[in-house]
């Protein structure tokens, strides 16, 4: 069985931020690995719900819904429509990986410190997290776009960068605390975080966001969310 991490333990590891090189290797291995799955195993992502493997892989977990998790989650979600096709789907997944990676950049930098990116992945980013659903790039612009910056700046794969990422987890593990096989590190602290990297994102103020009531998608995810609590539960008292 692979060790995976979560997105959100490799921060808390670290104490700092991705830097560019390491986005664009998450982004094109996050992208290939959606292209590669149904979506129906993945209904949002976010620094909780985004596992990397020690072997170089990419998984996702679904989370049941909560305040940290409508953070992540596109505005049509949030403004309560039916996402009923594999293309609405495509874009709410690429809302919640473009917010999740721009929040990896951001992690407790300060708030009057700009964030470290070119102007290249940050209008990508930004192309991710419209709020106009038809204006988000889809996963196959985005994967050319990190392909042919792969091999303009001779980057490494993205499944090395991944292992490396696991690895600092891993050896911070072996001083500090025991690995949590996927369940991923205290996400209390997403929301509000998020917001700020939102606001920042677009420049402005926003109101805040519909009670995370709205945050279903109805018809087209398998599965209830008292199963997931009861898998989770059952696979915390395997592993005490």
């Amino acid at each position: 069985m692979s060790t995976f991490v979560t997105l959100a333990e490799v921060l808390e590891a670290r104490g700092a931020p991705l830097d560019e090189d390491e986005v664009w290797s998450l982004l094109l291995g996050t992208v290939e690995s959606l292209l590669d799955t149904s979506f129906n195993m993945c209904s949002l992502i976010s620094p909780g719900s985004l596992l990397l493997s020690a072997s170089g892989g990419l998984a996702f977990r679904s989370c049941a819904w909560s305040e940290e998790m409508c953070s992540f989650t596109a505005p049509e979600v949030l403004q309560g429509r039916a996402i009923t096709t594999r293309l609405a789907v495509e874009k709410v997944l690429i809302y919640s990986l473009g917010m999740t990676l721009y929040w990896s950049v951001d992690y407790q930098l300060p708030q009057n410190e700009p964030v470290q990116l070119s102007g290249h992945l940050n209008s990508l980013l930004l192309s991710m997290c419209e709020d106009t659903a038809l204006r988000r790039a889809d996963l196959l612009r985005v994967r050319e776009m990190c392909e042919h910056h792969h091999k303009a700046a001779l980057l490494f794969p993205p499944s090395r960068v991944i292992s490396q990422l696991v690895e600092e987890v891993l050896h911070d593990a072996v001083s500090c605390t025991s690995i949590r096989m996927c369940q991923g590190g205290d996400t209390s602290h997403l929301n509000h975080r998020s917001q700020a990297i939102r606001d920042r994102l677009h420049g402005e103020e926003h109101l805040p966001w519909p009670p995370c009531s709205t945050c279903l998608f109805p018809n087209f995810f398998s599965g209830s969310l008292r199963q997931l609590a009861e898998t989770n539960t059952a696979m915390k008292k395997l592993m005490e």
